[in-house]
């Protein structure tokens, strides 16, 4: 279990909002947190620290500058998503990101659009793709969500179709809608299911708020998945304290090995 750390970005600075509000033209966003630090800030720190396959994500227009400084300070230690497409990609790969993160991109119309994912591979290699399965769960299933979590598509999360999808990229990133930015606690259920789906390295985020929670999803998984944490860090106004969390995780795979 690897702790992956993240920088969201939202109108050029660093931020954790509630994800679940974007996208709605009749609703604010609702902003957790936002940082005085630049996005290098963060980035240093992570370097520092030794963390790697930590994401940096645009939440909207206006903050590739921003992304861009991040991947300069720590490349090849960042991932980034965010409006990324077969014809950006690249840009972001020789920027300094070690992979490209994609959801919408893919998933668009409600389908998983086979076409683009197949370029998208062509272009980078699945060896720099990680795949974002945002998931919602709809009547005891969890389906995909897309454009800004606004749209659920035809796309079940289920065992056979990570096993299909693991065939295009390097790793999978898996955000629980329901209680991403939160502080809620993790979907359990969830969790238990994809430790047993997934074959590659898979990130889960949403809800872990204590090293409590650490431990529980360490228990849940046997240290299969690796956790992000965003709004619960004190880094970025939270309760939870940085340092302890890389502490822990540190301590896990120093175990496991």
């Amino acid at each position: 279990m690897e702790f992956r750390p993240c920088i969201d970005l939202h109108d050029g600075k660093v931020k954790q909002i509630v994800g679940s509000t974007l996208g709605h033209q009749d609703k604010s966003v609702v902003e957790n947190f936002i940082s005085d630090n630049d996005s290098s800030f963060f980035a240093d720190m992570f370097k520092r620290d030794g963390l790697t396959g930590g994401h940096v994500i645009m939440l909207g227009s206006g903050n590739e500058e921003a992304a861009l400084l991040a991947l300069r300070t720590y490349p090849n230690g960042l991932q980034i998503g965010g409006g990324i497409t077969s014809d950006n990609a690249n840009k972001y790969i020789h920027s300094g990101a070690s992979h490209i993160i994609v959801t919408s991109y893919i998933f668009h119309d409600g389908k998983l659009d086979m076409d683009r994912l197949e370029k998208l591979v062509q272009t980078v290699g699945k060896e720099h793709i990680v795949i974002d399965l945002s998931c919602k769960k709809v009547a005891d299933k969890w389906f995909v969500v897309t454009d800004k979590w606004t749209k659920i598509s035809d796309f079940e999360v289920n065992e056979a179709s990570i096993s299909f999808i693991e065939q295009y990229c390097d790793e999978l990133l898996i955000h629980a809608v329901d209680v991403e930015g939160k502080r809620s606690g993790m979907q359990e259920e969830l969790v238990r299911d994809l430790a047993l789906w997934t074959t590659i390295p898979t990130t889960y985020a949403g809800g872990i708020r204590s090293l409590e929670d650490l431990q529980k999803f360490q228990s849940l998984t046997k240290g299969r998945l690796h956790i992000t944490i965003g709004s619960s860090l004190d880094i970025f106004g939270g309760d939870l304290n940085y340092n302890e969390v890389v502490e822990f995780c540190a301590k896990k795979m120093k175990h496991r090995t």
